[in-house]
């Protein structure tokens, strides 16, 4: 048997397993362990299995994937996030639609916590859905917004995603973080200009809330100071060159559990589920990143990255051509995969396409992350719209799916600009990073 053949029975069998609902580290282990074992021996094997397994979890820039989601797990358990949803909702919660805007806001705030997405639909659900159903608002728009807006997560830094990706292709992670600002912002301001624009077409979709005044507006933002404070501390001192990423996951995670304990809302209890919670997610990851390393070299040894890169070339597309055909395939496969198995899937295939075309490593990562965002609510997947289901039990998938399009719609704009307009992504790493 060729190599070329084994690489080609590698990947369908390791679809067939994804459909049958194996876990996908799972899957990969299989997969990778039987192809090395078939293309270079038992004892290759073995030995990969055992050298990379350690050597990936013994790797201290892992660090900030657990301590971030420390940091974001203790808000939540301490109602932080329920405070910037207060504080967004006074400012323009009397606006119509203002709800809705106000919770794609504190999606973002919350994101730039916890780094997760699921962890961001899900504390959010919990936050607004209860508050857009007393003001009697579309479930199609509540649902939707929720689910598009926890989206935000692994886009607007700290973010999990950034930080698989900088991990499998031996990038920066503070160039990725830095990356990722604009874009967020980006893609945070059209979805509160998708939902204005919405509620005044349709304005039974977003009825205005009471209005505030300035006093009340001023103490709900006071309420949400230090857990602003918290995030201008970390993503502002790793910008700003103080901390480098795993200190300012180490000195966020410690800020917000100093702040629950002063404050008095963090029991130990909540602390000891907040790291349960953190222990679980964690491991969770770590297990699919060494999966990943698995199969990488049977896809090297199998010459397929070889052969898919051949094939983009003998195309003719170009730079641009082969990264819309490469982007294409990741909202494809988004309808289908969750987003980290998507990522350790194709990097080790699309990755050395993209290095051998110029295409900039840093910007590819955001498009990619932005690719993943576009799978998470896209059917029937769709990983937020089920999480947002299991918060909001009465209304259906249905519902929930149709009321994403249109934030899905405005994700793909985003993507169209970024690829128009790279600098967008590249301003802030190459003008703070050199």
């Amino acid at each position: 048997m060729s190599a070329s053949v084994a690489g080609l029975l590698g990947i369908v069998a390791l679809f067939a397993l994804l459909i049958l609902r194996v876990p996908v580290a799972f899957a990969m282990f299989v997969v990778g362990f039987l192809g090395i074992w078939a293309l270079n021996g038992l004892n290759a094997a073995t030995s990969l299995l055992a050298s990379e397994a350690f050597t990936l979890a013994s790797s201290p820039e892992l660090v900030v994937i657990p301590l971030f989601i420390l940091m974001g797990n203790v808000a939540s358990h301490t109602g932080m996030s329920r405070q910037l949803f207060d504080a967004a909702y006074a400012v323009i919660g009397s606006i119509r639609g203002g709800l809705a805007s106000a919770t794609v806001i504190g999606c973002g705030g919350f994101a730039a916590l916890s780094g997760s997405s699921v962890a961001s639909a899900l504390t959010m659900g919990k936050v607004a859905l209860a508050e857009m159903e007393r003001f009697k608002y579309d479930d199609r728009l509540s649902t939707g917004v929720v689910a598009a807006g926890g989206t935000l997560g692994i886009l607007i830094p700290p973010s999990t995603g950034f930080v698989i990706y900088a991990i499998l292709t031996e990038q920066s992670i503070g160039r990725l973080f830095l990356a990722g600002v604009l874009p967020g912002i980006l893609l945070l301001s059209l979805f509160v200009l998708a939902v204005s624009v919405l509620c005044m077409l349709r304005p039974d979709f977003g009825p205005a809330g009471p209005s505030t005044t300035f006093g009340e507006k001023l103490r709900a933002l006071s309420g949400a100071g230090p857990i602003v404070g918290v995030i201008f501390l970390t993503i502002g001192g790793m910008y700003g060159g103080l901390f480098s990423p795993v200190e300012a996951a180490a000195v966020g995670a410690g800020a917000v559990i100093v702040i629950g304990a002063v404050t008095r809302k963090l029991k130990l209890s909540m602390l000891w589920s907040a790291a349960k919670d953190s222990v679980v997610t964690t491991a969770t990851v770590m297990l699919i990143l060494i999966a990943a390393h698995m199969i990488n070299p049977f896809l090297a040894l199998s010459h397929m990255t070889e052969l898919v890169g051949e094939f983009f070339v003998s195309l003719e597309l170009g730079a641009t051509g082969s990264l819309l055909v490469i982007l294409a395939i990741y909202i494809v496969l988004g309808c289908f995969l969750e987003g980290f198995a998507m990522l350790v899937l194709t990097l080790p295939i699309f990755f050395p396409i993209v290095l051998e075309l110029g295409i900039d490593p840093i910007w590819f990562g955001v498009l990619v992350v932005l690719a993943l965002e576009m799978g998470l609510i896209s059917p029937p997947v769709g990983l937020n719209v089920f999480i947002v289901k299991s918060v909001a039990p009465g209304v259906s998938l249905g519902r929930i799916f149709t009321g994403v399009i249109l934030f899905w719609v405005m994700m793909l704009v985003t993507l169209a600009i970024l690829v128009a307009f790279p600098q967008i992504s590249l301003f802030l790493p190459n003008t703070m990073i050199n």
